[in-house]
């Protein structure tokens, strides 16, 4: 499928502008989330419509908890994630592509609707790879899902484009977005993204009215100082106030951090006391 928002340049050149990376890719090669390709000039998403996981869960595991509490979601990703964490929990479906073929099921939009019908599942989440870079395909389900009376929620890293939030926006009605690492630097590191970019997007959907729930996973040696947690704490406070969840999850080893220790009690113990006493009424330890 031709990929949206994307622009042609010379000699068969183009620029994808889904997500900030705003990939410049000649023809023949493929985007920093691997399934967008250059195909003689055009721009082809090649993850439309293959799914690369599908199941049914407690929207308390998205995290979220307070949009449609105790009910199910239907959840379902395509292969692929425009962010590199070595920490990531699902990397053998958004990292781990060895031949360049990309993996899943043929399952149109359509279907995925049907399928959260029939198990009476009053929202469709799109969920564990980055819903930005299967916009497209996020996109034509969501339209159906808000017509059949579903809700639409996105599980996201928040480093999509203002033109990819635009197209969304009237489809979508909660998301969990994760803020990473303390610093610009350690974003830049760690995730290839930038701290700022996803703070512009978590205060943009707020101020959109979509119910908005933020995660920080804190993963040992990477935010887990007091001042990093800290940090990201006062950044989410002046955008979100009190009255936002936040959840703070525990790390267990993952991907090119494997052998790392779980995270700490005391650590989790401590970022909700930091979290509270800043003025949040609303903290979930997740993972424990």
């Amino acid at each position: 499928m031709e990929a949206l928002l994307y622009e042609k340049l010379n000699h068969k050149n183009v620029r994808c502008h889904v997500c900030e990376h705003h990939c410049l890719i000649k023809e023949g090669k493929r985007g920093l989330c691997g399934v967008r390709e250059n195909m003689k000039g055009e721009l082809i998403a090649l993850n439309y419509p293959y799914t690369i996981a599908a199941s049914i869960d407690n929207i308390e595991k998205k995290p979220l908890r307070q949009y449609l509490p105790q009910t199910k979601t239907y959840s379902f990703a395509t292969e692929g994630c425009n962010f590199s964490c070595p920490w990531c929990q699902n990397h053998p479906i958004a990292l781990d592509n060895k031949t360049g073929i990309l993996r899943g099921t043929k399952i149109p939009p359509s279907q995925h609707v049907e399928r959260a019908l029939r198990y009476q599942c009053p929202s469709i989440s799109y969920t564990y790879t980055e819903p930005t870079i299967f916009l497209e395909y996020a996109l034509e389900t969501m339209k159906l899902a808000n017509k059949k009376g579903l809700k639409n929620i996105w599980v996201t890293n928040g480093y999509m484009t203002m033109d990819t939030l635009s197209l969304i926006l009237p489809y979508l009605d909660a998301v969990n977005i994760d803020l990473k690492v303390a610093s610009e630097e350690d974003y830049r590191t760690y995730t290839g993204g930038s701290k700022e970019i996803v703070l512009r997007n978590i205060e943009y959907l707020k101020r959109a009215k979509v119910h908005v729930e933020v995660t920080c996973l804190l993963v040992p040696e990477i935010n887990t100082k007091e001042d990093q947690i800290e940090q990201m704490l006062e950044d989410l406070h002046d955008i979100l106030g009190n009255k936002q969840p936040l959840h703070l999850s525990r790390f267990y080893g993952a991907y090119k951090l494997s052998d790392v220790h779980p995270t700490s009690r005391e650590v989790l113990y401590q970022a909700e006391h930091m979290a509270k006493d800043m003025g949040f009424e609303y903290v979930y330890l997740g993972n424990m």
